[in-house]
């Protein structure tokens, strides 16, 4: 049997029979043992939790518990800017006792380790119970409880400035301060943003909250 010397970092190894040793390597052998060693691309480190933290705790009343829930969020400071750091969520009611907590640790892991953690939001605010939804106080319609949850997280983003408030176009204003004026009396559910707020305007149905129009 013929010595061969390794080189190279081993990354797999493969029987080979002795049939075998003479035929030439197999390209395919080749391509694996790279994509093997590739550089495993890893998350940013986890940012280290300082002795105190400065929060905001904010209240979610829905129709489905008489218990509201409490959403408080952690803020760490980094280079300068302020940045959410940890999230807890807290109430009476048990019902949701277990997917609550996990959701909580998963937000956490993700603020605490530094990265733009703003997408949360949108895939919050994308989840729609099969039961159906439920109207805020004030009409606003929510598709489910962890979608508010996620307005929550919004809400606060905002407020320390990692989310600009959302532009509203003169013509979008326009049309609501027609709303207004001509006096609304129902609206319609949204399809885009799932908001009970398209009226019809000008014989056209728009969406007072985010500007859809079946109209264009």
């Amino acid at each position: 049997m013929k010595a061969v010397k390794i080189e190279k970092k081993i990354v797999g190894y493969e029987v080979v029979s002795k049939k075998d040793e003479d035929k030439p390597e197999s390209p395919v052998r080749e391509s694996k043992a790279e994509e093997m060693s590739a550089e495993v691309i890893m998350m940013q480190p986890r940012l280290k939790r300082p002795a105190e933290l400065e929060g905001s705790t904010y209240r979610i009343r829905t129709p489905l518990s008489e218990h509201a829930l409490y959403v408080t969020i952690n803020d760490i400071i980094v280079n300068g800017k302020r940045r959410p750091f940890e999230i807890f969520i807290n109430s009476k009611n048990m019902e949701n006792f277990a997917w609550i907590v996990a959701l909580t640790r998963i937000l956490s892991a993700v603020f605490r380790h530094g990265g733009d953690a703003t997408f949360l939001v949108e895939e919050l605010r994308s989840v729609f119970d099969p039961r159906g939804g439920y109207f805020k106080p004030g009409g606003k319609y929510m598709p489910s409880l962890v979608a508010e949850i996620g307005e929550c997280i919004e809400n606060h983003l905002q407020k320390i400035g990692l989310i600009k408030p959302p532009e509203i176009s003169r013509e979008l204003a326009a049309k609501r301060e027609k709303a207004q004026s001509v006096g609304i009396l129902g609206a319609d559910q949204c399809p885009k943003c799932g908001q009970l707020a398209v009226a019809r305007l000008d014989g056209c149905d728009t969406c007072l909250e985010c500007g859809y129009s079946k109209c264009g």
